[in-house]
């Protein structure tokens, strides 16, 4: 069995900004913004949303294929996924270019402003997937190459692989079309609610109509949780509640993780979801979106103080 997490391997800079960004734009003045916020921290971090959901697999004990571009800048983020014992064969590595680069600030009220360098990012991973086996496989299409966002829905439904489509920060540049093509008949469709709106807005098509191209929808909603719909079922996912949020940036990667934890252990949608939500809140008590560390004992008890026991076969404890 392998799973298979394409996107973007990125280094994040991650700034906090000690006010609102709201308090400091002029909404009579959009036209000609020019504003600086002056940040009080700031620090640089791996990240990459393939990166990002399989450091997360592999705390939940998983070795998740990588299948993403990297730089010439790489080879640290190289060694620290090798000591978690993840594979490098899926990333193709580009000596011409650096790897991606992520400039986040944050101000108080968890609102953020991104700007994003591409570098590596800008090439297909060509990956081959030697061995792939639908009967068992499982895959994520990430934000990433936009190249491997259009051929990975296309290749995995030719081979019968299921996968979960989440296509985040580069909704922007897929068509109509594309979003379309990749989510019918895939196993999942994940976004966060301001993201499912986009592609409702891009494709003039109504949330129904979407559930309808793919098995499952998947809303993460913050500190709402997330709504899982499909199958005749509408549930709402509740949050893990923790003591303090100290940085949102990551939490929907690492949410991502915990739901195909669950499913490469049969669970349905709903109850992988479960472990979704478990998984994000541990990255929401970290800066950055590989610094949180839990074991399965605890991965376990935050579960069953909100969910009850944790379903059979998933840990071995």
């Amino acid at each position: 069995m392998a799973i298979y997490v394409s996107g973007s391997l990125a280094f994040d800079r991650i700034m906090t900004f000690p006010g609102n960004f709201q308090d400091h734009i002029l909404m009579d003045k959009l036209h000609m913004i020019n504003v600086s916020f002056m940040v009080d921290g700031m620090d640089e971090r791996r990240g990459g949303c393939a990166g990002n959901i399989a450091y997360s697999l592999a705390l939940l004990g998983e070795k998740p294929v990588i299948v993403a571009a990297a730089g010439r800048d790489f080879e640290s983020y190289a060694l620290t996924l090798s000591a978690h014992g993840l594979p490098l064969d899926g990333i193709r590595r580009a000596d011409e270019v650096f790897t991606a680069l992520c400039y986040i600030t944050t101000d108080m009220n968890s609102n953020q402003i991104t700007g994003f360098y591409p570098g590596a990012m800008t090439l297909p991973a060509e990956y081959d997937f030697p061995g792939l086996d639908a009967r068992q496989d499982l895959a994520i299409v990430s934000p990433g190459n936009v190249e491997d966002m259009r051929r990975l829905p296309r290749l995995y439904r030719e081979k019968g692989v299921p996968y979960i489509f989440d296509p985040g920060q580069q909704l922007p540049v897929l068509t109509s079309q594309e979003l379309l093509e990749a989510i019918e008949g895939s196993l999942a469709c994940i976004t966060n609610d301001y993201e499912l709106n986009m592609i409702c807005k891009a494709t003039g098509k109504s949330e129904d109509e979407i559930a309808a191209r793919t098995q499952w929808l998947v809303t993460t909603l913050g500190a709402e949780g997330a709504q899982v719909r499909g199958h005749g079922e509408n549930i709402r996912i509740a949050p893990v509640p923790i003591s303090k949020v100290l940085d949102p940036t990551g939490a929907g990667d690492a949410h991502r993780a915990g739901l195909i934890k669950g499913l490469v252990h049969g669970l349905a949608m709903p109850d992988a979801a479960r472990l979704g939500s478990v998984s994000a809140s541990f990255a929401l008590e970290k800066l950055g979106t590989q610094e949180h560390v839990f074991t399965p004992a605890d991965f376990c008890q935050r579960y069953e103080a909100v969910f009850g026991p944790v379903p059979k076969g998933v840990f071995a404890v």
